[in-house]
């Protein structure tokens, strides 16, 4: 108990240097498809973590910002020696170099304002003070402290998911810093996300001449979308959506080709397997049109499982010795916690930042809490 407390109430010291570093990361703007900016961001990044006592590694990248792994403990100790905590998070965000100008950072009325404040740069922040509370505490560690943040998890983590995969099997447990659910609730389910295209191939005819010659990829894919829509199972949590649709080249012409996109999002593996056997088995109404599906399930489920649970109590206990109540939930977003999870690696998810506003123009933190979050994360190290 007396740990925990020193731990808050070192946190709470340092409330207005992670605030700075909030600010800090937030002013530099870092779409997720705009390399020069997001690693000007991961500079500032990494210039911090230094100062902080960590030893920095970019990983680089050709096409998105560079990643960076951060290490605390014992440089000899190695992957072959002690064992390791990950945190887990991303400096990449979803808004244009200029969101500034439309999105101020500001303090207002106990709320840090600014885009990729919640989403999740706070949250970076956060594990920073976390690390610092259990180092410059003297708090003894049976795991060294190993930070992944990556520049692309907004766009699907393609190139970042092979060394989340990586460092995870080395970690005995994962803790991502994205934001919280509302109140500060922590995340032990996220669904599995996917995508996939489909495209129908028709025969092309002249739409006032000779129709009948054709066969219409635009009416087949009704068809098709009519089946997928089917698919969906509300009661089990199975959502899925056509969310855009082409197809038809002129005015006058039987359209020979029309695709679709469709979203899905799962609760369990299992319930992605049959999915995809759906989606992969559907077959033309109109035998002269042809069907191609491609895509697939680019995040596994994060599921409640025993060990997430287990990782969930140590939370609780924490949040209880600091005088708060912690709930949990699950989202139908994904996040690289998905990947570690779907390892078996314990993974415990929204860590981050309490506030709103994720991707869209009200998003903030609640400024009071960070302190309080940061001393979570430091003291559930401790129990691990």
């Amino acid at each position: 108990m007396d740990q925990i407390i020193s731990l808050r109430d070192f946190c709470r010291a340092n409330r207005e240097w992670l605030l700075e570093t909030t600010e800090a990361l937030v002013r530099l703007e870092s779409p997720t498809t705009e390399k020069a900016a997001v690693d000007r961001c991961g500079a500032e990044l990494a210039a911090r973590l230094e100062a902080i006592g960590g030893r920095v590694t970019r990983l680089p990248r050709p096409d998105c910002g560079d990643h960076l792994r951060v290490e605390f403990g014992p440089a000899e100790a190695g992957r072959s020696g002690r064992k390791q905590v990950l945190l887990l998070g991303h400096f990449d965000t979803v808004w244009p170099v200029g969101a500034l100008e439309r999105m101020p950072l500001v303090r207002s009325n106990g709320r840090l304002h600014g885009p990729g404040a919640f989403d999740m740069k706070a949250g970076i922040a956060i594990g920073m003070l976390a690390t610092r509370a259990l180092r410059e505490t003297g708090t003894p560690l049976s795991r060294r402290i190993v930070m992944l943040w990556t520049s692309d998890e907004e766009i699907g983590s393609g190139s970042s998911r092979a060394a989340i995969e990586d460092e995870a099997r080395h970690s005995d447990a994962v803790l991502v810093l994205e934001p919280s659910l509302p109140g500060g609730a922590l995340k032990t389910s996220r669904k599995g996300c996917g995508g996939y295209q489909l495209l129908v191939c028709g025969v092309a005819a002249h739409a006032g001449i000779e129709p009948q010659k054709g066969a219409s990829a635009v009416q087949e894919l009704a068809h098709q979308i009519l089946r997928v829509n089917a698919l969906q199972d509300l009661a089990r949590g199975i959502t899925v959506n056509v969310v855009q649709v082409s197809g038809g080249l002129r005015s006058n012409v039987i359209p020979d080709q029309a695709r679709a996109t469709v979203d899905v999002r799962v609760p369990t593996a299992a319930a992605a397997a049959e999915l995809e056997t759906a989606l992969r088995g559907l077959r033309p109404v109109d035998p002269r049109t042809t069907i191609e599906v491609s895509g697939g399930f680019d995040r596994p489920p994060l599921e409640r499982s025993d060990q997430v649970a287990r990782l969930y109590v140590h939370a609780r206990e924490v949040a209880r010795e600091l005088g708060q109540e912690l709930a949990e939930g699950g989202t139908g977003g994904g996040s690289d916690g998905n990947f570690t999870a779907a390892l078996g690696v314990p993974t415990l998810d929204g860590l981050g930042a309490i506030g709103d506003g994720a991707h869209a123009l009200h998003e903030h933190v609640d400024i009071e809490t960070l302190p309080e979050r940061a001393a979570l994360v430091a003291g559930l190290i401790t129990r691990l």
